[in-house]
């Protein structure tokens, strides 16, 4: 092989790197958060964490070579987001959030064999969506201040650091502050000592769970898990491979990502969609000058996450063995910029502000009936507001 070769390759492959450390990294202890609010213990959190980052590697690298693309896979951050948002409240239990994740997969899978539910959910108005994004995220960006006020020695060099990164390393801000995070853990361990956690396995394992399909779970989780993964992750993940030059093989992904989401269900995960962010990574520039090889970063990207992947375990025993509230402060830290960039969609526009405005508060309340949680609730109350509010084309004199 040339060395002209070697170079070609060089950079794809270093950009695959990149995207799965970032991916991963960034965002992980906002699913461990997620599983654990809904009932999974420690060690169904860790199977859930292992199970989604296994399954969309691999889906990451089936697709990037059947299409030619760097089509990248994710876990549901927001999604996950939306599960810390449920807290105390959620009192279903862990098999039936099993169910409804099963039921996400389910859902996923009809959007890539009947299109016409993809264009339904396309016409959700974006403020609505923004906004019941925002208000489900708003819990967990409070953590950081959270912790701050409970243990202000133990945050303030988290939030130093990533204060600092993000002017200067953006890219490695959230991988930075969360080896911040684990040096901090591991001086408070050694203060203080733990030895509850101590005998807790550090290896990836998969947990199963028999699903139980409870309406309120559906109605209360499926659904809005559903909806806030195929407006915050599915489609901006298109419009992101489509700012690069590629076409997104839909069909292909909503099946991968439908299937794969079914698969990791009874193991604890929760839901599996292209990625947005990250996908910017593999599909830009980094990946090199030669549009027609960035697909060999997808396929980088995924094998690196099938290697992180062997981490789950001990991650999440570490995030046991963290003081309280620390580990949801880097989850909050990471979805800062989703926050405010779901804020600013769900109020820019003049005549949606006040159904955007119902939705967040309701999505952000914890308002709960029938066992359904806020995120729902705050979706159909910002629906019919938006419709009853609608300005009406005045009629024909």
């Amino acid at each position: 092989m040339t060395i002209t070769a070697q170079a070609g390759l060089r950079e794809p492959i270093v950009a695959g790197v990149v995207t799965a450390l970032v991916g991963f990294t960034s965002s992980f202890a906002v699913v461990i958060a997620g599983l654990r609010a809904v009932g999974a213990t420690a060690e169904q959190a860790a199977s859930g964490l292992f199970a989604l980052t296994v399954v969309f590697g691999l889906g990451i690298i089936v697709l990037s070579i059947r299409s030619r693309a760097p089509v990248t896979l994710a876990w549901s951050t927001p999604g996950a987001a939306l599960l810390v948002s449920m807290g105390a409240g959620y009192d279903a239990g862990w098999a039936a959030a099993v169910g409804a994740f099963l039921v996400v997969g389910g859902l996923i899978l009809l959007v890539g064999l009947i299109p016409a539910l993809g264009d339904l959910i396309a016409r959700i108005p974006t403020p609505i969506a923004q906004a019941m994004l925002g208000g489900v995220l708003l819990s967990l960006c409070l953590a950081p201040m959270e912790s701050l006020a409970a243990e202000p020695l133990l945050t303030l060099p988290v939030l130093i650091v990533w204060l600092v990164a993000t002017r200067w390393l953006a890219r490695w801000a959230l991988p930075l502050t969360l080896l911040t995070a684990l040096v901090v853990i591991a001086v408070y361990v050694w203060v203080h000592g733990n030895e509850q956690h101590l005998e807790a396995t550090w290896l990836p394992t998969l947990s199963w769970t028999t699903p139980n399909l409870d309406v309120a779970a559906i109605v209360g989780i499926a659904i809005p898990l559903f909806v806030v993964t195929m407006a915050s992750q599915n489609i901006p993940g298109v419009a992101v491979l489509s700012s690069f030059g590629y076409t997104t093989p839909w069909r292909a992904a909503m099946t991968v990502t439908g299937v794969g989401t079914a698969v990791v269900a009874p193991f604890g995960g929760h839901a599996i969609n292209l990625a947005a962010l990250s996908a910017a990574l593999a599909a830009g520039d980094e990946a090199g000058p030669d549009r027609s090889r960035r697909w060999i970063a997808g396929v980088s990207a995924g094998v690196s996450y099938l290697v992180l992947a062997a981490l789950s375990g001990a991650l999440v025993t570490i995030a046991a063995i963290a003081p309280g509230g620390l580990v949801e402060a880097v989850a909050g830290l990471a979805l800062l910029g989703t926050f405010a960039a779901a804020v600013v969609g769900a109020f820019t526009a003049v005549e949606t502000r006040v159904p955007a405005a119902l939705t967040f508060v309701a999505a952000a309340s914890g308002l709960t009936f029938f066992g359904v949680g806020g995120a729902f609730w705050g979706l159909v109350i910002g629906l019919v507001a938006h419709t009853v509010l609608r300005p009406r084309t005045a009629a024909p004199r």
